[in-house]
């Protein structure tokens, strides 16, 4: 029994991982159009040495920026938050 599972979970991970792959590079780049738009119109405080709005959002940035898409949640959010529309995603 526990043979036909293990090939039972194989046989998901192998069938799910080409959406997966696929759906990372529309995040990553959904991910990076938040952060430009957030830097554009929330990151003023940055400029003059200030953090912006949370440390939660700068996190949130900063992976953006570095390509983790775990950020998207949280630019969501602060967009969402100052009623700046969210970037198209594709």
């Amino acid at each position: 029994m526990t043979r036909m599972k293990l090939l039972s979970a194989a046989m998901v991970a192998i069938t799910l991982s080409p959406i997966a792959a696929s759906a990372q590079p529309a995040d990553a780049n959904y991910c990076g159009a938040l952060a430009v738009k957030y830097e554009r119109y929330l990151d003023m405080n940055s400029k003059r040495g200030q953090q912006p709005q949370g440390l939660d959002t700068r996190v949130a940035l900063e992976k953006c920026k570095a390509g983790d898409t775990s950020g998207i949640p949280a630019l969501e959010q602060a967009l969402r938050n100052a009623r700046i529309d969210l970037p198209p995603r594709s």
